[in-house]
């Protein structure tokens, strides 16, 4: 049973969606505050972490980079406000997804579901157990990066896009399929999850001197360079 960690101060909501995530068979638990929520996080386990981003004490972006910290745990983000800046910051910090409010409880679902399976080893298509791209060696059974000793830090959503990537270098890969494939849903207009996804596994991998590996086709997706 998945273990899901749910840090919103609307007691309320957190109350409906626990008994609902319950019933879809989900293990539940709450933290109406921030820093509670986090102190629960380093005391114990959990699959997913649905975080809110208004909320007393800290918000959620202040929650999320002090999580980063010293966890991985795949984070959807909640969030009232919509607005593109929001999201983008989410993803930035490192967020797997978000969703704003209010939301319906099967997309919820759906979303949470579509997030277990792409962070589970188990579930990702590699054809090779480890994968040696432009010097990074590629871990998939424990979904490590490594460039020489040093691990490269990435979230799941990160991973399992560039796992998908190198299983397909040379070869373009549009949005529409790196959605559906990894992301686990279709590509809707004006949402740019995927791009600050790539974006940000860019950024992390040329910390290394890795650059210029992941290439855009302007207009229709992404691809490995081979060369």
């Amino acid at each position: 049973m998945n273990k899901i960690l749910i840090i919103d101060d609307d007691a309320d909501l957190t109350d409906l969606l626990s008994e609902y995530l319950q019933q879809q068979g989900f293990s539940t638990d709450v933290e109406n505050l921030p820093n509670a929520g986090i102190n629960k996080l380093r005391e114990h386990s959990f699959d997913i972490l649905l975080l809110d981003v208004m909320m007393p004490e800290i918000d959620g972006f202040a929650a999320l980079a002090e999580i980063r910290k010293f966890s991985k745990i795949p984070v959807i983000m909640l969030t009232a406000r919509g607005d593109d800046y929001d999201k983008i910051l989410g993803l930035e910090l490192g967020a797997d997804d978000y969703l704003p409010k209010p939301f319906n409880h099967r997309e919820l679902v759906a979303r949470i579901k579509a997030l277990i399976r792409r962070v589970d080893p188990k579930g990702m298509l590699a054809d090779n157990d480890v994968i040696d791209l432009h010097g990074l060696r590629i871990n998939v059974s424990n979904q490590v990066i490594q460039y020489k000793d040093k691990v490269v830090e990435t979230t799941g959503t990160e991973f399992q896009l560039l796992v998908h990537l190198v299983n397909h270098a040379g070869r373009l890969q549009s949005k529409q399929v790196l959605c559906e494939k990894v992301l686990g849903r279709k590509l809707s207009p004006f949402d740019r999850s995927l791009d600050m996804h790539i974006s940000n596994l860019r950024k992390k991998i040329a910390e290394y001197g890795v650059k210029d590996v992941i290439k855009t086709v302007r207009g229709n997706g992404y691809m490995i360079s081979v060369s």
